[in-house]
């Protein structure tokens, strides 16, 4: 498929989710409470089948998937990717046991997944992270994990966590492991951060939360790599997640602007106006077509899969800021009013620039790319 365009089938969808966000999903998530998981909204995700298409996704179905929905109802989206970013080093590194136990769970909608990567000493440099394994353990070879996670959606609600930790002191990122920690397991307590964005997030403190070789996801101080492709996958969606505002906001914009009147007719005739709406537009769709690139690169198996991932997320999330500030300007104080769709877009515009690779990382990894 030409990453420049859309086939019918994939249009039809795509207008599909954003009927079904908007109609379905948006009512739920109204019904929510800012900062805690939305368990009821998670359960339709499942019902409608839309969690397990996320887990069996490619990454261009992913994109598509995550763009309508946040046209439509961003707390939707946000609750689906939350369960993708969790349960995805389920699917690529766990085991059938820990697959046949938690996958189905998840696609259901009945049981939420978190990832639990960040730390407070590691948020961008996540080689960096210290959460320690300490082996021991009275019932055969095991950890045990001592330290903090903090930053991590859908804590400290989850229903099980995949947790990076230390398993060789000094090794950088050679020396990390993977774990599947259901979030029952003694010594694992956390609590929930106030943040600007309405979704949950918060700290998890391990108290010698002792995990064994069936937890373990893939291989011993192969963690590291089980985090990076899970974010190579989702970093272009987190592109899609932005262009999905985006859109919303300039939709708004036309809207508004063909309607509003000032300095006797609508905003649209004022050059400025006119001018303001056309970049709006442009950066949109350039954001958009980037992402489509990056979702067909990782599809396709390209080699350049690291470089067009983070150029996506770059491009696409620092788009989304500028086109929604633009919006609420166009709009005026209206946009500022608690309950309005921009003042909603704003607040959920500003975390994607910092979270799963800052804005600043992903020139680094651009960087590293073409000198390399």
């Amino acid at each position: 498929m030409p990453v420049f365009s859309l086939d019918p089938a994939q249009k039809s969808w795509c207008d599909e989710l954003r009927a079904v966000a908007a109609d379905r999903l948006r009512p739920l998530a109204e019904k929510g409470e800012p900062g805690h998981v939305n368990r009821p909204l998670v359960a339709a995700l499942g019902e409608l089948g839309l969690l397990d298409r996320m887990l069996t996704a490619g990454a261009l179905d992913l994109c598509l998937l995550r763009e309508s929905l946040a046209h439509g109802c961003t707390e939707a989206e946000t609750a689906l990717a939350l369960q993708g970013l969790g349960s995805y080093p389920v699917v690529q590194a766990g085991t059938d046991e820990q697959r046949d136990r938690w996958l189905p769970e998840v696609a259901a909608g009945r049981a939420v997944a978190a990832f639990a990567l960040s730390e407070p000493g590691a948020g961008s440099d996540a080689a960096a992270l210290a959460l320690d394994a300490v082996p021991g353990g009275s019932d055969g070879p095991g950890w045990l994990l001592t330290g903090e996670k903090r930053w991590i959606s859908n804590a400290p609600e989850a229903d099980f966590y995949t947790v990076f930790a230390r398993t060789t002191p000094g090794a950088g990122a050679r020396g990390v492991t993977a774990f599947l920690v259901p979030a029952d397991r003694p010594g694992l307590t956390g609590a929930p951060i106030e943040m600007l964005s309405p979704h949950p997030i918060g700290a998890l403190a391990f108290d010698s939360v002792r995990v064994s070789a069936a937890d373990v996801l893939g291989e011993v101080d192969q963690g590291f790599r089980v985090a990076m492709n899970t974010l190579n996958l989702f970093r272009p969606s987190v592109g899609a997640f932005a262009v999905g505002m985006a859109g919303a906001a300039l939709e708004a914009t036309l809207a508004h602007t063909a309607e509003r009147t000032a300095f006797g007719g609508p905003l649209k005739d004022l050059q400025s106006v006119a001018h303001q709406v056309a970049e709006m537009a442009t950066r949109t769709e350039a954001a958009r077509l980037l992402v489509y690139a990056a979702a067909e690169a990782y599809d396709s198996g390209a080699p350049d899969v690291p470089r067009r991932s983070a150029m996506a997320k770059l491009f696409a999330t620092e788009t989304a800021q500028y086109v929604v500030d633009a919006a609420v300007q166009l709009h005026g104080a209206r946009a500022l009013q608690r309950g309005h769709l921009l003042e909603h877009l704003y607040r959920e515009v500003r975390a994607p620039r910092i979270y799963e690779g800052a804005t600043e990382v992903q020139r680094t990894i651009i960087a590293k790319e073409l000198y390399g």
